[in-house]
């Protein structure tokens, strides 16, 4: 059977289909800062060698918890999904670039005029094949490849925001328990002054009116404790939703709330690098490209489209026969649209895709330039809660040594109990504010592992 000369000008026309209108690529430029904010706290350390959320939490606690909640949260496990789903998209697009080649064979037998007569076939042809001459289904396929790539960035972008999340939750959790701990020891202090002041009163030294402010700061620290112990056990649950299962009972031992540094410092760097590592500003990039294709796609209708169907086989009225000589059939049917009363709408089409990209420029610049703040308001943030938290210490060291001073006083008799009251009052506050402002440190320093795209790479 000779090969017909339309599988040679197929083949030709398929390698011609590599032409295209797509123009080369080129990143939108953003405005920003030569440099972020100059913080040493922050710059002049060390960065972690792995790219690893392991490298910046160093509580083993921490590090356990955010394992579990990898392996088992529910919004991460709809976002993985969400990137198979649009590489299996993907691939159903990439399909077109390739003809559609399928086999098939038939048997018929008809009966007329008292005659039977059997007819066997075999054939194995193309369907609709269209010669991409112009890119339209390039481009297609390159928008459904870049909207895949924007998906994997969003999938990378909850995770960060997971690991985060199970941070920024795990340290509500020691704070709520610190000061239900502070708590616990200003309400046996409150106890033991109430214990002295009645003591007191009836040896005819004190008075009324001390004791009823001594009760009064014995319920204030009840009640006080039984916040802390809510917001405990409601920090303990968003955890565990954040986990997608309860707290086991085997975790590692964790720090304590106030010790050392739980997070590893992170150097920053150029602005630049956030280009490179932030899933959301990645994923706008791959949008804007999806974008751009489609005005690609737009342009390609314009021209004529060109489709080819075509077959091979065989056919005989006996089955033995089929693959005889003289049995071969084909067929060929090149097919051309040219567009000619629609250019209107296909005008419109492009039109719309134009400001689509512009849309996704805006976007694009927009969010780089978000990134850039976070970053900055991170660092800045770091570096005044550091500050803040040495003061406070020091606050917490005066307020200490006054209430000793005031205690002293009053088992003296010098002094009215008022002070000592308004002492511990006082004391009570600057070590709940000294807890309060080390979690805000601590957010501050997860919020710098977010903006910068989960660390070092």
């Amino acid at each position: 059977m000779r090969i017909p000369h339309f599988i040679a000008a197929g083949g030709a026309a398929f390698l011609l289909a590599g032409c295209n209108l797509a123009p080369s690529y080129e990143r939108p430029g953003v405005p920003l800062a030569a440099a972020y904010p100059t913080v040493a706290s922050v710059a002049d350390a060390a960065s972690p060698a792995q790219p690893s959320w392991k490298n910046v939490f160093a509580d083993e606690r921490l590090q356990r918890l955010i394992e579990l909640a990898l392996a088992n949260n529910l919004d991460l496990r709809v976002a993985l999904l969400r990137v198979e789903q649009s590489r299996a998209q993907e691939r159903v697009s990439r399909t077109d670039l390739l003809p559609s080649v399928s086999g098939g064979g038939s048997f018929t037998r008809s009966h007329a005029a008292d005659r039977t007569v059997d007819s066997w076939s075999a054939s194995l042809g193309a369907t609709a094949y269209e010669l991409d001459f112009f890119g339209r289904v390039h481009s297609l396929n390159r928008q459904a490849l870049e909207r895949y790539f924007a998906t994997v960035e969003a999938q990378r972008a909850t995770q960060i925001t997971l690991v985060a999340g199970v941070g920024a939750q795990y340290f509500a959790l020691l704070q709520a328990e610190a000061q239900a701990a502070l708590a616990e020891e200003t309400l046996a202090a409150a106890r033991q002054s109430l214990a002295l002041t009645r003591a007191k009163s009836d040896a005819g030294a004190g008075s009324e009116l001390d004791v009823r402010a001594a009760e009064g700061q014995v319920q204030s620290a009840k009640i006080n404790l039984l916040a802390y112990r809510r917001q405990a056990a409601q920090s303990n649950h968003s955890l565990a939703l954040l986990l997608g299962q309860p707290l086991p009972a085997d975790l590692p031992a964790g720090r304590a709330f106030g010790d050392g540094e739980p997070i590893a410092p992170v150097a920053p760097g150029l602005p630049s690098d956030l280009l490179q590592f932030r899933p959301d500003i990645l994923r706008a990039e791959h949008t804007l490209k999806a974008a751009q294709a489609d005005i690609t796609a737009a342009r390609a209708a314009f021209f004529p489209s060109i489709s080819l169907t075509g077959s091979l086989g065989t056919a005989s009225a006996e089955f033995e026969q089929l693959l005889g000589t003289g049995t071969g059939v084909w067929s060929f049917m090149p097919q051309i649209k040219v567009p000619l009363f629609n250019r209107r709408r296909l005008r419109a089409e492009l039109d719309a895709a134009k400001l689509g990209e512009r849309i996704e420029i805006a976007n694009y610049q927009r969010t780089v330039q978000t990134a850039f703040r976070e970053v900055a308001d991170a660092l800045v943030a770091g570096e005044c809660y550091a500050a803040e938290l040495a003061a406070r210490a020091e606050l917490v060291a005066a307020q200490r040594a006054r209430l000793d001073l005031a205690q002293t006083r009053f088992r003296q008799g010098e002094d009215a109990y008022l002070n000592v009251l308004v002492a511990q009052q006082d004391l009570y506050a600057a070590e709940q504010g000294r807890l309060q402002t080390r979690y805000r440190w601590l957010e501050s320093r997860i919020a710098l592992y977010r903006a910068l795209g989960g660390g070092w790479r």
